[in-house]
């Protein structure tokens, strides 16, 4: 009897270490892809982070894209004036239809930027103006290619009006200058 008292009690034990060591096993696994699930999210926060400092900085960027816009806009009425340009007839914002005018009438009649040299080398206040757009758009797009990660952006900027206006007042000047 007490075999068999040992037996079970041995046993008892045994099954016991068993099932111990089984549970030892799936808890370990558990932990396993708890820790994996976790860095996954630590992950994915990151990202996250990243993704909402980006809009962060596109949004901050609109906002102040539209003060901008204006102070570009100022410098151009006064231009547009000098040459007898008038913007475009579209609903797009007045800076858009201003450079639209602009590069519209110099498709048109390349005579515009003779004008515009003759204007730049005669009068200092448009000279001025151009001066301080070309300084202030140059800036502007500087800080679009510094915030905008993918590029897209500033790159749209660069190859539509804004960056055809600044070749053609550049050129201007520079042949206003020489």
């Amino acid at each position: 009897m007490e075999n068999i008292a040992v037996f079970i009690l041995i046993s008892i034990t045994t099954l016991c270490c068993i099932v111990s060591v089984v549970f030892l096993i799936q808890t370990n696994n558990k932990l396993r892809q708890m820790v994996k699930n976790l860095t996954l999210q630590y992950n994915l926060l990151i990202k996250t982070q990243q993704v909402l400092k980006n809009k962060f900085s596109v949004n901050e960027t609109t906002d102040k894209a539209e003060i901008i816009y204006q102070d570009l806009l100022q410098d151009l009425i006064p231009i547009m004036a000098t040459i007898d340009v008038m913007p475009r007839t579209t609903s797009e914002h007045p800076l858009w239809r201003a450079l639209g005018g602009i590069m519209d009438e110099y498709a048109k009649n390349p005579f515009v930027l003779e004008k515009l040299r003759r204007a730049i080398k005669l009068d200092s206040n448009i000279a001025h103006n151009v001066s301080h757009y070309l300084n202030r758009a140059n800036q502007f797009l500087q800080h679009m290619a510094n915030t905008d990660t993918d590029g897209i952006l500033s790159t749209t900027f660069t190859d539509g009006l804004l960056g055809q206006s600044l070749t053609f007042f550049a050129q201007a000047q520079t042949l206003a200058a020489s």
